[in-house]
C-alpha cells in the first residue's frame, strides 16, 4: 500500500514538465524573469508580468502538470484585470530545482509572497489557486493576510482525490501513510478575508462536490466574511476561463 500511495502521489499529483535552463520565454505581454534561491536549497523560477498603472498583484499558483512555458500564457492573460501577475514553477518544473516536500514547496510559496508584499504592499496581493495551486493559495491566505483570495476546481485535501482511485476499505487507513497532505480543509479556518471559488460543474479531474465541501467549510466557520462559490455550469477543469459567467464574476470580484 505505502508504494501505492507512493507512486499515486509523485506520478499522479505531480506532473512536471522540464525546460532547458537557457530556454527563452516569449510571450505578449512584458514580464520579467526570476531564478531565486530559496531555503532548503531550492532554485526556483519565477515569471512577472507586468502592466501599467495595476490595481495590485495577482500571486498565481498553477495546477499539477507542464511547466511556465504553458502556464505563463494562462496567468498573463490575468493582466486584462488590470493586475500584474506572479508566478512562480514548483520543484521540478520547467527550471525549477530542489528537493521537493510538502513543507518545501509551502516555503518556496511564502517566499514567492513576500517579494509581492515588499513590492507592491499586502494590501494590494491577490492570491489565486488553480487545482493543485489551490493548496497553495489556501495556505498562502492562511498564513498571511491578502486582499482577497480566489480559488479554481480547488480540492477538499489531497485523501479525498486519493479516494476516487482507492477501494472504500482502504481509505481510512491510508492517511497517515501519505507523504502529502494539502490540508486545505485545515489551513482555510485560519483565512480571514474574502474568499471566492469558481468550479465546473462537469469537472473530471477535481469534483465540483470536493469544492463544495471545502468551501462550506469556511462559510460556515466565517459567516461575516465576503465569499461566493461561483458553480460554471458546463465548465470543466480546464476551460472555465471561456465562459462569460467566470469573466463578469472575476471583473467584479476584482474591481
Amino acid at each position: 500500500m505505502a508504494k501505492i500511495l507512493q507512486y499515486f502521489q509523485e506520478k499522479v499529483v505531480f506532473l512536471p514538465v522540464p525546460l532547458h535552463p537557457k530556454h527563452e520565454f516569449n510571450f505578449e505581454v512584458d514580464f520579467e524573469e526570476y531564478l531565486w534561491e530559496t531555503p532548503f536549497e531550492g532554485l526556483i523560477n519565477v515569471l512577472h508580468f507586468k502592466i501599467k498603472n495595476p490595481k495590485g498583484i495577482i500571486l498565481y499558483f498553477h495546477g499539477n502538470a507542464d511547466n511556465l512555458h504553458r502556464w505563463g500564457k494562462i496567468a498573463s492573460e490575468f493582466t486584462k484585470f488590470g493586475y500584474d501577475i506572479l508566478i512562480m514553477d514548483y520543484r521540478g518544473y520547467g527550471k525549477s530545482s530542489g528537493s521537493r516536500n510538502e513543507k518545501f514547496l509551502y516555503s518556496d510559496a511564502q517566499f514567492v509572497y513576500d517579494f509581492a508584499k515588499q513590492h507592491y504592499g499586502e494590501e494590494n496581493i491577490v492570491v489565486y489557486g488553480r487545482s493543485l495551486g489551490g493548496a497553495f493559495a489556501v495556505k498562502m491566505a492562511a498564513d498571511n493576510n491578502p486582499k482577497v483570495v480566489i480559488l479554481e476546481a480547488t480540492f477538499y485535501n489531497l485523501q479525498d482525490i486519493a479516494n476516487r482511485w482507492l477501494p472504500v476499505k482502504v481509505t481510512d487507513k491510508v492517511s497517515t501513510k501519505m507523504t502529502y497532505h494539502f490540508l486545505s480543509n485545515e489551513n482555510i479556518l485560519n483565512i480571514n478575508t474574502a474568499l471566492y471559488h469558481f468550479h465546473g460543474t462537469k469537472d473530471k479531474i477535481v469534483p465540483i462536490n470536493s469544492g463544495k465541501k471545502l468551501f462550506k467549510i469556511f462559510a460556515d466557520h466565517h459567516p461575516s466574511l465576503p465569499k461566493k462559490f461561483i458553480e460554471v455550469e458546463g465548465g470543466t477543469h480546464d476551460d472555465l476561463a471561456k465562459f462569460q459567467q467566470y469573466n463578469d464574476q472575476m471583473r467584479e470580484i476584482l474591481k
